[in-house]
């Protein structure tokens, strides 16, 4: 085996996917970790875009989210109880979330009523999110800062007994599922649940029918426009999730444009799961594993002739190791990948139309 390793192509080769094994082995739970906000805001745009409605402007929606339940979260510390509940809830924090769930709520209000009610451009209704969210929470988060208001801590992961952890592969696979904050865990539930209604409910056959057809939808008596404009609000929810997670689950701050491209990133997952909730958080598990190999190699750098070839590349390209990842597999997916046929598709009600 040591002389296979010592082959100058096949050995590296070799060698790399036992660092990756390792890697994943070893930081299966923080893969999860880092897709969850990608995942959540996948499923944000799979809401929309299954129903006919484009949205780019996840991340500005997860922006607005995470600088809300902050903000709620840090104001409430200061005069209400911060007695600890499980999974580290506290008062300021619960209100916190449904301050972010409001917020992600209300931001896509804003973008259901200019592309269903205005028949505006979607593209440019995500653009004006994006651009109005970053420059909103920048310009709110450097007054804010100057008080230096008190922290609301963090939501806390949950722990499973140790004799529990020791079972042999089966306590890994807990471990790695389990042992995550309540935001997190809700993704795990959710894409189970969105996957299992979008082909098995009439919820999700009638999604299907108006991200297809809204015209013959309609003829069979299902209202577009309302479903349009609840989808969006759900996916809203979920966008508002994923915010939140950044400031009161993964972190306890805010900084100006903290979600770093994450919404982008969202919208490559939906599109290489190909519009599927699974798919989409499968995705996302992918651009989380690009991160935490990011990290890995910087911190615990392979030994041997790996780590010689991958020491000479500048740490930046790891660090920028997700975003290289969504270029590569969106110039994979583009034209093989194709979404619901009226998507993007401003829809006009068949008695208005005449």
């Amino acid at each position: 085996m040591e002389a296979i390793l010592d082959l100058p192509v096949i050995g590296l080769i070799l060698q790399f996917i036992g660092y990756l094994v390792q890697v994943v082995v070893l930081n299966g739970g923080l893969i999860i970790t880092l897709s969850t906000p990608i995942g959540l805001g996948a499923l944000c745009g799979f809401m929309n875009e299954r129903s006919g409605v484009v949205n780019i402007g996840i991340e500005g929606m997860m922006l607005a989210s995470a600088f809300g339940a902050w903000y709620v979260a840090s104001i409430s510390a200061g005069f209400l109880p911060d007695a600890a509940g499980p999974l580290g809830f506290t008062l300021p924090l619960l209100i916190g979330l449904l301050a972010g769930l409001a917020t992600g709520v209300l931001v896509s209000l804003a973008h259901a009523w200019l592309s269903i009610t205005v028949r505006a451009d979607q593209i440019i209704s995500g653009t004006i999110i994006n651009i109005v969210a970053l420059g909103i929470t920048g310009y709110l988060a450097l007054l804010i800062s100057q008080s230096s208001p008190r922290s609301a801590g963090n939501l806390s992961a949950l722990n499973l007994p140790q004799p529990v952890t020791d079972i042999p592969v089966l306590g890994w696979l807990l471990a790695t599922f389990l042992e995550h904050g309540p935001i997190t865990l809700s993704m795990l539930v959710v894409v189970v649940v969105l996957q299992v209604l979008l082909y098995r409910s009439r919820w999700g056959l009638r999604t299907r029918a108006v991200g297809e057809h809204p015209r013959a939808a309609e003829t069979v008596g299902i209202d577009v426009i309302a479903l349009r404009y609840r989808n969006v609000l759900l996916g809203g929810l979920l966008a508002g999730l994923a915010g939140a997670w950044f400031t009161i689950e993964y972190g306890n701050s805010f900084q100006s444009g903290m979600t770093n491209g994450r919404g982008f990133i969202a919208l490559a997952a939906l599109i290489f799961g190909r519009w599927t909730p699974l798919g989409s958080v499968g995705a996302a598990l992918l651009f989380g594993l690009a991160d935490t190999f990011g990290r890995a190699i910087r911190q615990t750098p392979p030994a041997g002739d790996l780590g010689a070839v991958l020491g000479a590349i500048p740490p930046q390209v790891f660090a920028a190791l997700p975003y290289i990842v969504t270029i590569i597999v969106l110039a994979g997916v583009v034209g093989r990948s194709i979404p619901p046929a009226a998507d993007g598709q401003p829809y006009e009600r068949e008695a208005t139309a005449r």
